[in-house]
């Protein structure tokens, strides 16, 4: 789907957000700070939401009463999520 930067630039404020709820404050750089690390507004979506994920699978790991209750979560469960997003963003 094409964005504007801006667009890209809200999107990196909210994922960035959204990972600073689960876990430890995330590096300072924000997109139209080129000068902080040459990142454009898309690339820290990337880069934020990969954080954003890893964070995730660590609460996954962290919150569940067994090995098998967190692969179910990290596998199964998150690919029938994931499947939802994607057949929900085809729709629109």
């Amino acid at each position: 789907m094409p964005r504007t930067d801006d667009e890209w630039a809200d999107i990196a404020r909210w994922v960035r957000h959204a990972a600073n709820k689960v876990g430890p404050a995330l590096p300072l750089c924000l997109p139209g700070e080129p000068q902080e690390c040459g990142r454009n507004a898309q690339q820290h979506v990337q880069l934020w939401s990969s954080d954003l994920k890893a964070r995730a699978h660590h609460l996954i790991e962290d919150s569940a009463l067994s090995r098998e209750e967190a692969a179910y979560s990290a596998g199964p469960m998150y690919k029938e999520k994931l499947s939802a997003l994607r057949e929900r963003a085809a729709r629109q």
